[in-house]
């Protein structure tokens, strides 16, 4: 380890952070000038311009003749997202989710989920699936931005005083400019650690499951976070939900559209981590309908839940004789325990809305 890996380190995390927030100050300005809620603007405009490094990543191993990675760095970009990115921010901010997300976002977020795997299971996807992820896409982020738009001039209408909001241009230059220090940033970083890896003589495969996989998903960290700590919490939820659908909308489907012949999935990916994915999306929904927020503790859970996945991938790949017994504990106790967990919060918080409904005097 040289000086030189050290500084590229902190070069990285320099960049990172100085990136999340130039864009989120670009996008909380994109959204006072257009008029849309920043919600909206954390589905959209940062969701996709933090996938950027995903974006480039597979198309580059597409053009190279390796098609098959875009499913890997899909469905682990997003298990990332949802149980290490959000639990992370949660862990150090409590994250507040409106009703918006639980009802329509997130739902969304576990057909595409779902639909992965369903166009999965012929072994690949096609120009065809490639196609139709796009225009669902396309479909999504059209009707959201419409009925965004709708609601917050209906909100709005009645006062229009004060002072003009920011030139969008002006805006738009900012998400640029954070845009390109986050790609930056995240490539110093995966530079850096991979370095400190090799040096250490950890293996391609441990370098490739951890530096580099979760390194794709430092924008949305590093946004999300600084998102979260100037109070727009919107944004830093919804950063996370849209990346996820950008992934497989975007990402997944432009790649099956360039490659001809469509794009190869492992048999191990439809037995796993694609129902990984869409477990990691469906715990999402009663979590972030407790409390209407994604607390603490459950921020500990998912990162918890992540680092098992982790080294569970790791103990597969090293055909290690720890992987039965420590899948026959994740079968048989954890997630069981979890699935009843969940169960029963959900219960308790409608029961409490029930309450609060009929303690309320009648209008």
């Amino acid at each position: 380890m040289t000086v030189g890996t050290i500084l590229m380190l902190l070069a990285g995390l320099a960049a990172l952070g100085g990136g999340g927030d130039v864009l989120v100050r670009g996008a909380s300005g994109l959204a006072k000038a257009l008029g849309i809620p920043p919600l909206v603007v954390g589905l959209t405009v940062v969701s996709f311009a933090t996938s950027a490094p995903e974006l480039a990543v597979t198309l580059q191993a597409a053009v190279e003749g390796n098609p098959g990675i875009a499913i890997g760095n899909v469905v682990g970009s997003n298990i990332a997202n949802i149980l290490l990115i959000l639990g992370i921010c949660a862990v150090l901010l409590p994250l507040a989710v409106r009703v918006q997300m639980i009802r329509i976002d997130i739902p969304v977020m576990v057909v595409f989920a779902v639909a992965t795997l369903l166009l999965a299971l012929d072994g690949s996807i096609s120009r065809l699936d490639g196609g139709l992820l796009v225009l669902a896409l396309v479909g999504y982020t059209a009707v959201t931005v419409v009925v965004a738009r709708r609601r917050q001039e209906q909100q709005v209408a009645p006062a229009r005083v004060g002072a003009a909001p920011a030139s969008p241009w002006v805006a738009l230059g900012l998400v640029a400019v954070g845009v390109a220090l986050l790609v930056v940033g995240a490539r110093l970083l995966v530079g850096g650690a991979t370095e400190i890896a090799s040096a250490f003589g950890v293996s391609d495969l441990v370098i490739g499951l951890t530096v580099v996989s979760v390194g794709t998903s430092l924008p949305e960290l590093a946004a999300s976070l600084v998102a979260a700590a100037r109070g727009e919490r919107d944004l830093a939820v919804g950063n996370v939900v849209g990346s996820c659908l950008f992934n497989v909308g975007a990402v997944l489907g432009i790649t099956g559209l360039v490659v001809s012949g469509g794009v190869p999935v492992a048999p191990a990916a439809v037995r796993l981590d694609i129902p990984i994915m869409i477990a990691a999306s469906l715990v999402l929904i009663p979590v972030a309908f407790t409390g209407l927020a994604i607390a603490r503790w459950e921020g500990g859970l998912f990162v918890a839940y992540y680092a098992a996945y982790v080294v569970y991938v790791l103990l597969a790949a090293a055909e290690h004789d720890a992987v039965t017994p420590f899948s026959g504990v994740m079968l048989s106790f954890v997630i069981p325990i979890t699935a009843l967990w969940l169960a029963l919060l959900v219960a308790y918080e409608i029961g409490l809305r029930r309450g609060r409904r009929r303690a309320s005097p009648p209008t």
